[in-house]
């Protein structure tokens, strides 16, 4: 699964004992969504699925 650059610096803001999973959960809701990559606002539309701001 490809990340764009904005969505991948998004990510690093995750702390890192977590990201692996975060990383994992995001490209699957991508996968079911049909997107070949996660940009920086399908990461903060997944985000909000998770609760978090």
């Amino acid at each position: 699964m490809q990340w764009s650059a904005d969505a991948e610096s998004r990510l690093k803001e995750v702390p890192f004992f977590v990201r692996p999973v975060v990383r994992r959960r995001i490209e699957t809701l991508a996968s079911e969504a049909g997107l070949a990559e996660v940009d920086a606002a399908f990461y903060e539309q997944a985000k909000a699925q998770f609760g978090q701001k």
